[in-house]
């Protein structure tokens, strides 16, 4: 019986370590997609601020001839 004891023991300790391992990956997994849809917006800021700048820009060539 001492055989399965450790066998046991083991193979909770194999099972309690994949668990974590797996908890740690779906974190990570979760910080790469806010990562991402936080890039996705400031990249649409970006090309607001573009826009405005075009617009802005056309404005004072306007205003100055």
């Amino acid at each position: 019986m001492a055989k399965k004891d450790k066998l046991t023991a083991v193979s909770v300790k194999i099972g309690s370590t994949l668990g974590k391992a797996n908890k740690k990956a779906h974190q990570l997994s979760q910080a790469g997609q806010v990562a991402k849809e936080e890039l996705h917006a400031i990249s649409k800021q970006v090309e607001e601020l573009k826009r405005q700048l075009e617009k802005t820009t056309k404005r004072l060539k306007k205003a100055i001839t």
